[in-house]
């Protein structure tokens, strides 16, 4: 069945909740394991998943995977192995606060790559939907403090941007690269290949069997949910929107994962400031510009 624009939006923004989700379960899961073991579990759990769902509704067809071998091996390492695996190590130096503006750069990133690669330059509506949203977000993120123009940067700050920019590579990657894949094998292969990255990393730097063992049942619960919802359905549901809408419109919509961070937040009882709640206006309003719904929309008035 063809997946519609409108349904892959809709998929699209349920994959940067879950994603947004994964702030507050990351919390709960990295209070018993380390980094590495942590992002190796979660990922585990989330193969699991994609190779049913694949079975189930699809079948493992060996010649596309033959065919794109290499580019699901690398864009695995990078978008899966390399995003996640930045994100947990630089936290230990990194606030959250600088690792969501960091991550919130991703749709530029990817609109610059995709830019490089297709040797055109993006659409307006594109450039300034980005800019307007990337300042929400940054409102968002930093309760306001971005206007004052002062950000320190750690040495985990470094290592989160290069993660930012690996997801950028991936989103465009899995639509530049890779030839006569569906988004769930997509999703499946290069999933499977970040995690078998993730657990050289992980038995390379850390001890994660006796991390298992030690781990406590409410840390193993939000890997899970990191697993399921925030790694098999949000890559599965993103890929999707890559598919369908490519990878500038969809990327954009990354910008969404801090304000999702951020409600789930206010429903664990933290109440956002009204310098957020603007920022949280901005950062729609800049992705409704740069997917040419605003430029519509007043084109419609005028007429």
């Amino acid at each position: 069945m063809k997946t519609s624009a409108s349904t892959a939006v809709i998929m699209t923004l349920l994959a940067t909740f879950f994603w947004g989700s994964n702030f507050q379960a990351a919390k709960i899961a990295l209070s018993s394991n380390p980094p590495w073991t942590a992002s190796f579990e979660r990922f585990i759990i989330a193969v699991i998943g994609t190779f049913a769902i694949l079975l189930l509704k699809e079948k493992v067809r060996w010649e596309i995977l033959s065919r794109n071998l290499m580019p699901y091996i690398v864009l695995g390492v990078i978008g899966v192995a390399g995003f996640n695996g930045s994100l947990f190590v630089g936290l230990q130096t990194s606030s959250p606060i600088t690792a969501s503006l960091l991550m919130a750069t991703t749709p530029i990133s990817a609109n610059i790559i995709e830019a490089i690669i297709n040797r055109q330059v993006p659409a307006t509506d594109r450039i300034v939907g980005m800019i307007i949203s990337l300042f929400g977000v940054s409102l968002v993120i930093t309760n306001g403090q971005i206007l004052s123009g002062h950000i320190d940067f750690a040495p985990g700050d470094v290592i989160i941007l290069a993660g930012s920019i690996g997801w950028a590579a991936y989103t465009v990657g899995t639509r530049a690269f890779v030839t006569d894949s569906t988004p769930l094998e997509t999703t499946t292969w290069t999933m499977l290949f970040g995690t078998i990255a993730l657990g050289l990393a992980a038995f390379a730097f850390e001890s994660p069997v006796e991390a298992v063992v030690v781990g406590s049942g409410i840390s193993f619960l939000a890997i899970l949910w990191m697993g399921i919802a925030g790694s098999v359905l949000a890559y599965l549901f993103w890929n999707v929107g890559i598919a369908v809408r490519g990878p500038g419109k969809t990327s954009i919509f990354f910008n969404f994962v801090p304000v999702f961070a951020l409600l789930i937040e206010v429903t664990m009882g933290t109440i956002p400031h009204l310098v957020q709640i603007i920022g949280i206006a901005i950062t729609i309003f800049g992705v409704l510009v740069g997917q040419g719904r605003f430029s519509t929309w007043v084109s419609k008035t005028a007429s």
